[in-house]
């Protein structure tokens, strides 16, 4: 072998070596360029990361606000029912009790407007059947005049919103 190194021809050796470092430069050029690439990626990644965390935040404070001012709205538009309720609890109690009613029966009819423009409805139970999506059956009774299973009394009034449930009516379902 070493017959073989001292054979070959000084140039010959010196372009091998040549050959061989230029080979590792190239490796050692790719890896530069790998690691340049992985770092940029790994910031892309940080970046996109940290908008996103961002983002979510943001929503969530919007979402918070929002609600808080749909909160501060409704309660705007209560403030003169309130102020009715209370000028009808200031009424002197030997007053005309046809005028107080008119009076009571004034604010029913703000309080069931406002609910009516929010979007609320009243669930209409009476001599429907009964359905365990919008009543809540508390009592049963043998009738011979209602079906089994209509509704025969409704003790609280249901709301929805929407197509969402506010409330269950709580009702009086006919037994046979």
């Amino acid at each position: 072998m070493a017959n073989q190194i001292e054979d070959q021809n000084p140039q010959e050796t010196s372009a091998a070596t040549a050959e061989g470092a230029g080979a590792g430069t190239e490796q050692a050029d790719a890896l530069d360029a790998m690691r340049r690439e992985k770092d940029a990626l790994q910031d892309r990644l940080l970046r996109t990361a940290a908008e996103f965390d961002n983002y979510r935040k943001r929503v969530e404070r919007e979402r918070r606000e929002l609600s808080e001012y749909a909160g501060a709205d409704i309660l705007t538009d209560m403030l003169p029912i309130v102020d009715d309720l209370e000028r009808a609890l200031q009424t002197p109690a030997g007053a005309d009790s046809d005028s107080y009613r008119r009076g009571v029966e004034l604010i029913h009819k703000q309080m069931t407007d406002l609910l009516r423009k929010r979007g609320v409805k009243p669930i209409e139970a009476v001599g429907t059947q009964f359905d365990p999506r919008y009543h809540e059956a508390v009592m049963q009774e043998v009738s011979e005049d209602h079906r089994e299973g209509e509704v025969m009394a409704e003790l609280r009034r249901g709301y929805t919103l929407g197509d969402r449930l506010l409330r269950p009516a709580v009702v009086k379902v006919a037994k046979a």
